[in-house]
């Protein structure tokens, strides 16, 4: 139901409950986030992940129930062959995320919000899709472990986000 630029609906959502395509996924997050981690994200970034105990090991592709691996579509496919220009599709998938989370917690289900950097070329041809789609993001979707704890992070104050006019 999220809005699109021009109502192109440039999305693809991949929900993923087959064992071995989420460990084939988790291989491949773990690979390049340990790339990630030890090269390509520098020091500072790094540090600035360790209150939230982050890492490149990511069980949780293996554990959750369903992984739901969202992709943009940069550009459609006419029935002649042609690009169709998807207008905003990076805003447009971003806020049919948005509205996707609140759904999934307003039903009691959790998530974390992943973009596992340089992943998408690897895990778009693993799940077989076209060209013109780029991995956004990756979501674990399940239900909370009855020990489950979600770190102590404080929101700002509504004076430092929002500018009344």
């Amino acid at each position: 139901t999220a809005p699109s630029g021009a109502h192109t609906e440039p999305w693809t959502f991949i929900v993923v409950s087959d064992l071995e395509t989420k460990h084939q996924i988790r291989l491949i997050v773990e690979e390049e986030e340990e790339v990630n981690y030890r090269q390509r994200m520098g020091d500072k970034w790094v540090h600035d992940l360790a209150r939230l105990r982050t890492n490149w090991i990511k069980e949780y592709l293996d554990v959750a129930p369903y992984l739901i691996l969202v992709f943009k579509r940069a550009y459609g496919i006419l029935p002649n062959g042609k690009k169709k220009t998807h207008y905003y599709n990076e805003i447009s998938v971003s806020i049919s995320c948005g509205i996707l989370l609140a759904a999934l917690q307003n039903v009691g289900l959790v998530t974390v919000t992943t973009t596992p950097l340089n992943c998408g070329p690897r895990l778009r041809l693993l799940l077989k899709r076209p060209a013109n789609e780029k991995l956004l993001m990756l979501l674990p979707v399940g239900y909370p472990a009855a020990d489950a704890t979600v770190p102590d992070l404080k929101r700002k104050h509504l004076e430092e986000i929002m500018v009344p006019v």
